[in-house]
């Protein structure tokens, strides 16, 4: 089933850092907008035909009060693909836009004892709305944001709202003399032994999730969460694609998937539509069941699966058949 549709307004656009805008969006006519957890982004139709996720970077007002707004946080990419440098320059105050409902596949574990949350750039929007909920609910965590100094800090009264849960690392030296709160973190040392109890989240860019991932090891796999805003460099040289089938089960189905062409497309060509918002294997948004049984050989390719979950999941915007096999599916 295909997501909601909302018209919203941009009704407050404040630059955050020099390279970082905050956008608040709010119904055309002030009524109340879907609810949504912590973790949890919208995709946004842009000017120029873009559509990009962004995490929402605020957490849910207390209980009883009516939802009247999104924050996103958007950060200028110089590399990007345009969608970034189109919010920046050709969306204003009082413009309308085009976003999904919210959609959370970055919540929070409910029977965590501490949340670790591990932020980097602009990796902070979904964790800063995940400390405000942990905050409001009396929930154990700690906040820690990496930046290159307090200049480069996005939403700094946010997260000084926070107080003591909240420790900032800046990579400039010079950057330590400025504030209680700033502190050298050691990510090895942060992350030796994992705490029973403590569950890890993370979100930032690439070489930021490397670090941290690294520092991790020794982590069990069902306690650190991530979410990727771009997908990581190839290690090496990526194969040649080949065509496969793609099967979905119960159904009857069986679909020809061109060597260039993805799941997800040859799906929509048969009027079969699969939700999805990065088409990278980044968001988790298209992941659906892989089918029980025999005959399954995925491919794997996204970033938002852990290895035990690809035994039973699969990421179809990315994700093919193994050597022109076959993939079988389950869909709602």
């Amino acid at each position: 089933m295909l997501d909601r549709t909302l018209t919203v307004r941009v009704a407050r656009k404040q630059r955050q850092t020099a390279d970082v805008t905050a956008f608040e969006l709010v119904h055309p006519w002030g009524r109340t907008l879907p609810g949504y957890e912590a973790g949890a982004h919208i995709d946004v139709y842009l000017p120029g035909g873009f559509m990009r996720p962004y995490s929402l970077a605020l957490a849910l007002p207390a209980a009883g009060r009516d939802n009247t707004r999104y924050v996103i946080g958007v950060k200028r990419e110089a590399a990007g693909r345009g969608g970034s440098a189109s919010l920046h320059e050709r969306v204003h105050e009082g413009d309308l836009l085009a976003i999904s409902t919210p959609r959370n596949t970055f919540p929070l574990h409910p029977q965590a004892r501490h949340h670790l949350l591990l932020a980097g750039g602009i990796g902070l929007t979904p964790l800063l709305a995940m400390a405000q909920q942990l905050e409001r609910e009396g929930r154990a965590f700690t906040l820690c944001v990496f930046a290159r100094s307090r200049a480069h800090l996005a939403f700094a009264d946010a997260l000084a709202a926070l107080g003591a849960n909240v420790r900032l690392h800046f990579d400039e030296p010079a950057a330590a003399t400025a504030g209680a709160q700033v502190q050298h973190i050691d990510i090895a040392q942060l992350l030796q032994g994992p705490q029973q109890g403590t569950h890890l989240y993370l979100c930032g860019p690439a070489g930021f999730m490397r670090a941290v991932l690294e520092a991790a090891a020794s982590w069990p796999e069902d306690r650190v969460h991530l979410e990727y805003f771009a997908p990581p460099a190839a290690d090496g040289a990526a194969g040649v694609d080949e065509p496969f089938t793609l099967v979905v089960a119960g159904r009857g189905i069986e679909v020809a998937v061109a060597a260039d062409q993805s799941a997800v497309d040859a799906l929509h060509d048969i009027g079969i539509d699969v939700p999805t918002s990065c088409a990278q294997g980044v968001c988790g948004t298209c992941v659906v069941p892989l089918a029980a049984g025999q005959g399954n050989a995925p491919d794997h390719r996204d970033h938002c699966l852990t290895a035990t979950e690809r035994h039973a999941k699969v990421a179809l915007c990315c994700s093919r058949a193994q050597h022109g096999g076959r993939l079988i599916v389950e869909l709602p």
